[in-house]
């Protein structure tokens, strides 16, 4: 079992690796070999969804449009409202 301090160390080290990257093709080549497409299908969900409700969309609209589970759409909005990094990244 990896203690806790190496498990920041290495999720360090992953955002340190990401946020090195250059260009969307380099995002795109680096998170082809660390996800599976499926979870990089579902980032892109969370990503248009939460769009979509800093846009005013109802929840029904959403759902819609993106085909999420309301389970992930409430997490999604969670962090619309009370998160920094859709509100910061996405307007």
């Amino acid at each position: 079992m990896v203690n806790k301090k190496a498990d920041e160390k290495m999720i360090d080290e992953l955002f340190e690796l990401i946020s090195s990257l250059k260009t969307k093709q380099d995002c795109k080549i680096l998170f082809e070999d660390l996800c599976t497409v499926k979870e990089i299908e579902q980032m892109a969900q969370r990503i248009k969804a939460a769009k979509l409700l800093l846009e005013g969309k109802t929840y029904q609209q959403v759902t819609e449009a993106c085909d999420i589970s309301t389970a992930t759409l409430s997490r999604v909005s969670r962090c619309t409202k009370y998160g920094k990094g859709y509100t910061t990244y996405l307007k």
